[in-house]
């Protein structure tokens, strides 16, 4: 098949709002195994939206928007259900930007011919394709974005705010959770922000502005999502696979601790994931683990081993219908950073 019959279906974003969870995830409390952890981290994450004095901390790894997930998360930010976001670069940068800008993912084969896609220019996630002489359009529109910048180092969550910027001015119509963030002040933090089709954006503006460029500061990332914790009364976790951004939100209250302020732990904790513990990596260590470390406090929380695109939609639509989050005060945090 060529190019333009394999990249002709697209992949759509699951709209939460369009159906009602509620009496599935009550349905599934009665039931057993994911199906009831699935129940419980629903209930506790309800929980976090009616408490008033909880920020909510969403956590984001794995190939999310590019499986049809990106409209769920932008719902959660246009319905104030989550303040403070931790991800990935691909998930922010090569799926979402890169969708806002006019660009899309398309329904593949897991079982394709590799080679012949890579002859192609096609890449593939799993069952999804990317046009890649789009994302390096992608890398292109993020180095023209440094060129434009005062010469310095920016945490992601600024550098991400001037994509916003870009968008706002440019696409103002594409559905993006980087401009629903930027239009509700909820800060995105991408503590690995190079590992991502910015990295290669970035390598290309420092090759081309030797005598001074933009650079990323990861200890800012921690810094700023640290102030977040401080600021904050309670904080609870909304996480979505493992991996950096999972230990980033959880590191916060050591490195809070460790400027001299109360130690405050996360107070709500749920995660979805299909990692295993049993190796120690991060991605699979229960949250009870993470009480061990002084990070997650044992009172609410739950693990759910589940498949993100089965498990989110379900519990997005849930929380969306209950409307705990109608009437829940904007945290506005990213107000707390100058421009």
């Amino acid at each position: 098949m060529d190019k333009k019959s394999l990249l002709r279906d697209t992949i759509e974003h699951i709209d939460i709002r369009s159906f009602d969870a509620r009496p599935i995830i009550e349905a599934y409390g009665r039931m057993a195994f994911q199906a009831r952890n699935l129940h419980n981290a629903s209930h506790i994450f309800n929980r976090m939206l009616r408490d008033e004095s909880c920020s909510i901390i969403l956590t984001l790894a794995g190939s999310l928007f590019s499986a049809g997930l990106k409209s769920a998360v932008a719902d959660l930010i246009r319905y104030n259900m989550v303040d403070v976001i931790i991800a990935t670069g691909a998930l922010i940068v090569d799926q979402d930007f890169f969708e806002a800008l006019g660009f899309r993912h398309y329904v593949g084969d897991a079982e394709a011919d590799d080679r012949h896609l890579r002859e192609l220019h096609i890449d593939r996630i799993y069952d999804t394709y990317i046009n890649e002489d789009e994302l390096r359009e992608c890398d292109l529109t993020v180095a023209r974005i440094a060129d434009g910048l005062p010469r310095r180092s920016y945490s992601s969550r600024e550098f991400i705010n001037e994509m916003a910027a870009y968008l706002e001015k440019h696409y103002p119509d594409a559905n993006s959770v980087v401009l629903e963030s930027y239009r509700h002040d909820v800060p995105i933090f991408v503590p690995a922000f190079s590992d991502s089709s910015a990295g290669f954006g970035l390598v290309l503006h420092q090759k081309q502005n030797p005598e001074g460029y933009v650079a990323i500061d990861s200890v800012r990332d921690f810094r700023e999502l640290t102030e977040i914790k401080i600021a904050s009364q309670q904080t609870g976790l909304f996480m979505v696979g493992g991996g950096v951004p999972k230990n980033f939100a959880q590191d916060v209250v050591v490195a809070a601790d460790v400027l001299g302020t109360e130690r405050r732990i996360h107070k709500y904790a749920v995660q979805i994931t299909v990692a295993d513990e049993r190796d120690g990596g991060l991605s699979g260590s229960t949250l009870k683990e993470a009480c061990s470390w002084g990070k997650v406090d044992t009172g609410f929380e739950q693990m759910v081993w589940a498949e993100a695109t089965l498990a989110v939609p379900l519990m997005v639509s849930d929380a969306y219908h209950r409307g705990s989050w109608k009437g829940r005060p904007r945290k506005g945090y990213q107000k707390l950073f100058p421009c």
